[in-house]
């Protein structure tokens, strides 16, 4: 392939995979790939090799005779990998309990300002990413490099399921004040109630996603 058809390429798969995390292209919608073509100003070549690496990452599902769909979400992956986060963030919050410095903790608190601002905008993109930084925090001011490489190898099988949990009216105003029970019980040092606040916080959202399957059940698989 051609260096400027490898960067087209690259730059529509780019446009899609950003539309299908972010649920702007939600699962089970089929990608018309004649309006991918007009819209970004592209030919089909690299349309279709976009679409291939999307099927590669398990985001597209292509159908002979029939087209190219976005993904549905598996609900067991999901449960899977919400299982092993419940796991392996509960410790991690305990440890910050255990030995977060000062300044370790202040940037716990500067993340909930964030936090904060992002709900009083109601801005849910915002607020997705001082999320994901909270508990990035947690394991790289621990210097937990390891376990921090696994969560967010976990994050990005799950942030289609992430972002639409978010989208009920006032959960990102619940998740804060999840993450604030975490980061009280961080800086009292309590690891048992730090222990307990993270896997109810996580726990919480694995009972959303029951919650949202039910009511959604053209978005996901089993």
């Amino acid at each position: 392939m051609a260096k400027g058809a490898h960067s087209k390429a690259d730059a529509v798969y780019g446009e899609l995979k950003q539309a299908i995390l972010t649920g702007a292209l939600e699962p089970g919608r089929p990608i018309d790939k004649a309006v991918v073509c007009q819209r970004l100003g592209v030919s089909r070549f690299p349309v279709s090799a976009a679409v291939s690496r999307l099927a590669y990452d398990r985001l597209v599902d292509v159908a002979p005779q029939h087209g190219s769909f976005v993904s549905r979400i598996s609900i067991k992956d999901v449960r899977d990998r919400l299982f092993i986060r419940s796991a392996l963030e509960g410790e991690i919050a305990a440890e910050a309990a255990r030995r977060m410095s000062r300044s370790d903790k202040v940037a716990l608190i500067a993340n909930l300002r964030d936090s904060r601002l992002a709900v009083e905008l109601d801005d849910r993109a915002m607020f997705y990413a001082a999320d994901v930084a909270f508990h990035q925090l947690l394991a790289v001011r621990l210097g937990m490099a390891r376990a921090a490489e696994v969560l967010d190898a976990l994050r990005v099988h799950l942030e289609r399921a992430r972002r639409l949990l978010m989208s009920p009216s006032g959960r990102i105003r619940q998740v804060l004040c999840e993450h604030e029970a975490i980061v009280s019980a961080i800086e009292i040092g309590d690891a048992d109630a730090a222990r307990a606040s993270m896997k109810s916080h996580l726990r919480t959202t694995a009972d959303l996603l029951e919650t949202v399957s039910r009511e959604r059940p053209e978005m996901f698989s089993p």
